[in-house]
C-alpha cells in the first residue's frame, strides 16, 4: 500500500466492485461478475464496515453500477463480458427503506445490451442504455415517481444514432454513444465515448435540446468517460471536470488518458484551459489500465478524488483551474492473483471520508487529512 495525505481507515474483502454509492451510513456497491451483483454494507463504523445483504444475479448478467435516493436503490441489468447475451437488460428498481431486507419493485427492460451507467435524482433516472432503431447506447430519461410504474419522458442522443428515423452515422460501429449522463440544475453533462460529451438543455425532459458538444478525440485515443459540473464558480467562471478512460490493458502512444478541466462559462463553447495526468514514474507497478477513469461526484470543495486503475486514487486540487496539482493519493496493494490494483470509482461524503472499490478486489474507506 503507498498513500499520502490520506489516512487508511477501514477495508473490507469483497468481489471486484464497478461503483459505490454512500447514504445514512450505508454503502451500495455493484460488482463487475456475477453471480454477486449488489452488495449492501453498513459503513456506520468505518474501521469495522460489515455486510447486512448480497443480492444475485444470473450469470449472463453484469449488475455493476447503483445509485441511491430516499428509499430506493436503482441497479443496471447489461449484458456479461463472457457470455452472448443478457437475459432481461434493462435496470431494477428496489426498496431499501430496511437496508437489510431489499425489496424488488420494478423492473424497467429497455433492449439491446441494456443500462450502463446512470444517474438518479429524487424523481427521474438518467439512464445509459441500447434501444432498437438505435446504434449505440442513447440517454433516456423515467420518470418514478411512481417507482412501480416507472415511465419514459424523455430521449437525447447523438445526430447519426437514430437509424430507424434515417440517420447515418459517420463513425465506426458505436464508438459515439451516450456513456454516463450526469445532470445538475437544468442541465445534463453526457460523456459520449469516442463523440466526447454533450451538455443538453434539460429544462423540458420531453424535449432534451443539446446546447453543444465537444470532441478531442482524435487526436487523443481515449474514450470520454464522465462529464461532471463543478457546482460553484472557481475565480468567476464555471468549469466541467471531463475524464478520459483507459479502457485496455495496452498502453496508448503516450501520454496516457487525461482529467480534464473545461471552461464552460460560456456553454455554446466550450475551451479546455488545462489537463492533469498521472506521470508513470508515479507508480511503481503500473501493470494492467493505468489512466484516467472516475472523479467523485460528490463535489463539496476544490479537492476531487479521481481513480487511476493501477494508479489507485488520486487526490486533485483545482482551486487554480488552469494549474490542477496533485495532493494525495492511495494505492492499494494487488488483489491476490493480480498483477497491479485497479482502482474503479470512489465516492465522498463530504465529512472526509472517501470509499473506493476496486475493480479485482475490496472496499477501501479513506479519510481526507485537514
Amino acid at each position: 500500500m503507498k498513500i499520502h495525505n490520506l489516512k487508511h481507515i477501514g477495508h473490507l474483502d469483497l468481489p471486484g466492485g464497478g461503483q459505490v454509492s454512500v447514504k445514512d451510513r450505508i454503502a451500495y456497491i455493484e460488482h463487475m461478475e456475477p453471480p454477486i451483483g449488489t452488495s449492501i454494507v453498513d459503513v456506520a463504523n468505518p474501521r469495522a464496515p460489515r455486510i447486512l445483504a448480497q443480492l444475485e444475479v444470473p450469470s449472463n448478467t453484469h449488475s455493476h453500477k447503483a445509485r441511491v435516493t430516499d428509499h430506493l436503490l436503482v441497479v443496471n441489468y447489461e449484458r456479461c463480458r463472457t457470455t452472448p447475451e443478457v437475459m432481461r437488460p434493462g435496470f431494477k428498481i428496489l426498496d431499501v427503506s430496511s437496508p437489510s431486507n431489499p425489496r424488488e419493485i420494478a423492473f424497467v427492460e429497455t433492449g439491446g445490451i441494456g443500462v450502463h451507467r446512470f444517474d438518479l435524482d429524487s424523481r427521474y433516472a438518467y439512464i445509459s442504455t441500447e434501444l432498437e432503431g438505435y446504434i449505440g447506447a442513447i440517454t433516456v430519461v423515467y420518470d418514478l415517481a411512481d417507482p412501480a410504474k416507472a415511465k419514459e419522458v424523455g430521449r437525447w442522443w447523438q445526430p447519426g444514432q437514430w437509424t430507424a428515423g434515417g440517420e447515418r452515422p459517420n463513425w465506426q460501429r458505436d464508438d459515439h454513444r451516450t456513456h454516463h449522463p450526469l445532470r445538475w440544475e437544468n442541465r445534463l453533462y453526457i460523456g459520449c465515448w469516442l463523440g466526447g460529451f454533450a451538455i443538453v438543455d434539460a429544462t423540458d425532459m420531453a424535449r432534451l435540446k443539446t446546447i453543444s458538444m465537444f470532441d478531442w478525440s482524435p487526436p487523443y485515443l481515449a474514450p470520454t468517460h464522465t462529464a461532471l459540473r463543478i457546482p460553484f464558480k472557481i475565480r468567476g467562471r464555471d468549469f466541467l471536470v471531463v475524464t478520459d478512460e483507459h479502457t485496455t490493458d495496452d498502453r496508448y502512444t503516450d501520454p496516457s488518458p487525461f482529467m480534464w478541466i473545461v471552461d464552460i462559462t460560456d456553454e455554446q463553447h466550450p475551451i479546455p484551459v488545462s489537463n492533469y495526468v498521472v506521470p508513470e514514474s508515479a507508480v511503481e507497478n503500473r501493470a494492467g489500465r493505468f489512466g484516467c477513469h472516475q472523479p467523485q461526484e460528490q463535489v463539496y470543495d476544490t479537492i476531487l478524488g479521481v481513480t487511476w486503475f493501477s494508479g489507485g486514487l488520486r487526490l486533485v486540487d483545482i482551486a487554480d483551474p488552469y494549474r490542477p496539482v496533485e495532493v494525495g493519493y492511495f494505492v492499494p496493494d494487488p488483489a491476490a492473483g493480480y498483477r497491479s490494483a485497479q482502482s474503479n470509482d470512489v465516492f465522498y461524503d463530504g465529512n472526509g471520508l472517501l470509499y473506493v472499490i476496486d475493480r479485482h478486489n475490496g472496499l477501501d474507506i479513506l479519510e481526507r487529512m485537514r
